[in-house]
């Protein structure tokens, strides 16, 4: 299963990439919402894990153009960030986002939802 991650803080984008790596994902990692959308437009991705907050163009606004392209509206997306306020998880989910994750999260917390979503996804395909 191939995923890609985006977020601006190098250090959570590198051991989230390494735990999803040793979970035997394939991981893309990108720096900004700019290169994942750029990114998605050129590779085949089974899940999109986006952070909330980032320069220039934020998770949501990439979550929303994923949805609007017709190559990849049902791709997962999957946000995590450090807001928890409900408009802010209204936002998300309005953008068209499949799960929200609070900061901090577990690395077994984050691998157990990307397993469910993987299920969920396995389970319509049937």
């Amino acid at each position: 299963m191939r995923i890609l991650l985006a977020d601006d803080e190098p250090r959570l984008l590198h051991i989230v990439s390494m735990y999803l790596g040793m979970e035997g994902y394939d991981v893309r990692a990108v720096s900004d919402g700019e290169e994942a959308l750029r990114v998605v437009e050129s590779e085949m991705f089974d899940l999109a894990v986006l952070d909330v907050m980032m320069p220039g163009v934020d998770g949501i606004e990439v979550c929303r153009r994923i949805r609007a392209n017709e190559a990849t509206k049902s791709l997962p997306v999957l946000m995590f960030t450090s807001l928890s306020a409900d408009a802010d998880v209204e936002k998300a989910r309005l953008a068209g986002a499949n799960h929200m994750i609070t900061k901090p999260f577990s690395l077994p917390g984050l691998g157990a939802v990307i397993k469910s979503v993987f299920e969920r996804a396995s389970a319509l395909a049937r």
